[in-house]
């Protein structure tokens, strides 16, 4: 009852609290905590640039996110140890609308989500993760890392002209095009990242492997550009305007600065009008958002639970990642989530309580103020190589073989679906469609377990023997609107030369509209053949929407009794 309490709590700030208020917080722990922080900041600096640049804005806009929604979601959130920040499972949601709508419509797209994941918060939606099937999970995490691989082919092979077409298949087709025309400084660079990435952990050096990567790759570039070679940088792709009018290429080495998300850049640079017409179009996309940070961050909040045997407060996540999400966009930043990989990194580094998370967001800010210019010279190829690990990483590969190797059908169709829908359309499709079809194989497997059986041979009856052109007929499992009508045609065709039946209904434990529905049509049925149904043995959810539905016992029709015994001696006393 305390777990179930805890789950359904809701306050800002319940981990900082229960960490740092009712636990003692004392130097010890802080230096734990920053240690973990400044680790995991250091991880998350290449990362949330990666992963803006994958979401089409500019790279800058990644760090922003982690500063400011790192910052608010760690301050206000309910799992103790949570990493925010992009993370790569939004690439696939955020990138059409950057491109659709701009930086601008992205921005207001977050803000609106936060406003849904709040909402969730107030309804208690904490346990929402819990029912959404692993096959499902599995299916559209899978299909996003084969959508970033495929995106990030583009800078891996130095194809920096290249136009990407909005719809998967013509992707496939105008990289399949285009391949032969790649640039081999830009393959070189992204081949010996991946390689060092690859390699790297088998020294087993507590330094992440794509620290490591990034800065060769970063020293090779700066090394070949000054030859004479043209291989794509931060530097060279993206530049930026300052408030003053000054302009540069990079990454600007200023704060992240106030301004209202609809007056930035909107698609191609315009200015967009903020009208009911827009928050329409982009509320498709705000509730996708919504769902999968709901999904992503009370996912990796389990994960920590797992790890740390500590309880998180899913609906306080909740309230923390939708506070963080509609405050982040008016500082640049996008859309955050908790990151799994970051969060067990920091769980690893020694963190302790949310302190760590703030430590992060601070150190990703004085790397955006101190190392904006050395930010500026990492390769593009570097960074698209970076991306196919993360892919790789979450789309957990191993775990989506052994499940169509080992699962039931009905949950490798689900993983088939999601997997395949999230490339072919979206995560809205995909999702819906996923969850839709376990759904309806769940209720297809549970209505097939609803039995009839003829019980009125049973040695339980041999003290009182039925009187001829009477049965007695057991129904086992719900009788939901899946089952009833199955069951009561069945029951229809049993009984026809029958005086009367006696429906012994112990073992049903859940009547719902349609069964209630069906068993009236049953009656009536037996009444126009002039065969009496007696009801024995009712469970409370069952007899509580009878009476609901205003079914009342009919004299020599429809009858009911507390237990199938006094139901048999009612039946024996009219012989």
């Amino acid at each position: 009852m305390a777990h179930r309490a805890h789950l359904f709590s809701l306050q800002i700030g319940h981990a900082l609290r229960e960490s740092c208020w009712h636990e003692p917080y004392g130097r010890q722990r802080f230096l734990k905590d920053l240690l973990a922080g400044i680790t995991v900041g250091i991880i998350a600096i290449p990362l949330a640039m990666a992963l803006a640049i994958a979401s089409g804005v500019a790279p800058q806009y990644g760090l922003y996110t982690a500063i400011i929604g790192g910052f608010i979601i760690a301050l206000t959130g309910g799992s103790r140890l949570s990493i925010s920040g992009p993370t790569a499972a939004f690439v696939v949601i955020l990138y059409p609308i950057a491109q659709q709508y701009g930086l601008g419509g992205l921005l207001l797209a977050t803000v609106m989500s936060g406003l849904i994941l709040i909402g969730l918060a107030l309804v208690r939606l904490g346990r929402l993760i819990e029912y959404i099937p692993a096959s499902a999970t599995l299916g559209f995490t899978g299909g996003i890392g084969v959508v970033i691989a495929t995106l990030q082919l583009k800078d891996f092979l130095g194809l920096t002209e290249l136009k990407m077409p909005e719809h998967y298949l013509d992707k496939v087709s105008a990289l399949v095009q285009a391949a032969p025309d790649f640039y081999g400084p830009s393959v070189m660079i992204a081949l010996l990242t991946l390689a060092i990435m690859l390699l790297w952990p088998r020294l087993k050096i507590g330094v992440p492997a794509h620290l490591p990567a990034v800065i060769v790759a970063s020293v090779l570039t700066w090394l070949l550009n000054n030859q004479g070679l043209e291989i794509a940088t931060i530097s060279s792709q993206f530049s930026y305007v300052l408030a003053d009018g000054s302009t540069g290429q990079g990454i600007p080495p200023v704060l992240p600065q106030f301004m209202w998300p609809w007056l930035q850049p909107g698609p191609e640079g315009g200015v967009l009008t903020l009208d009911w017409s827009l928050l329409q179009a982009l509320l498709p996309a705000a509730f996708a958002i919504a769902m999968l940070g709901a999904i992503e961050s009370l996912l990796c909040a389990v994960v920590l639970d797992g790890m740390t045997g500590k309880r998180h407060s899913a609906n306080s996540e909740l309230l923390g990642q939708g506070i963080g999400n509609i405050v982040a966009p008016f500082f640049g930043g996008i859309t955050a989530t908790a990151a799994i990989a970051r969060s067990a990194a920091n769980f690893k580094a020694g963190g302790q309580t949310p302190v760590s998370g703030m430590v992060h967001a601070l150190v990703v800010l004085a790397a955006l103020v101190l190392l904006a210019p050395m930010l500026a010279y990492v390769p593009m190829p570097a960074m698209a190589a970076l991306l196919m690990v993360v892919a790789w990483n979450m789309s957990e590969a191993h775990k989506a073989v052994r499940l169509l190797k080992t699962a039931p059908l009905g949950d490798v169709w689900v993983f088939l679906t999601c997997f395949s829908l999230t490339i072919l359309l979206d995560m809205v499709i995909a999702i819906t469609a996923g969850i839709l079809v376990a759904a309806v194989l769940f209720m297809r497997d549970i209505a097939e377990m609803t039995q009839v059986s003829d019980i009125s041979t049973s040695r339980r009856f041999d003290a009182t023997p039925l009187p001829t052109g009477w049965s007695v007929y057991k129904v086992n499992g719900p009788l939901f609107f899946a089952a009833a009508d199955r069951v009561f045609s069945e029951l229809a065709g049993l009984c026809r030369t029958q005086k009367g039946v006696i429906l012994y209904l112990d073992a049903v434990s859940i009547v719902d509209a349609g069964g209630q529905a069906a068993l009236s049509g049953f009656v009536r049925h037996c009444q126009r053949q002039n065969i009496e149904v007696i009801v024995a043995d009712l469970q409370f959810q069952p007899l509580k929407t009878l009476a609901r539905a205003g079914v009342q016992p009919i004299p020599r029709v429809l009858s009911f009794y507390p237990t199938l015994q006094e139901a048999l001696a009612q039946v024996s006393a009219r012989t």
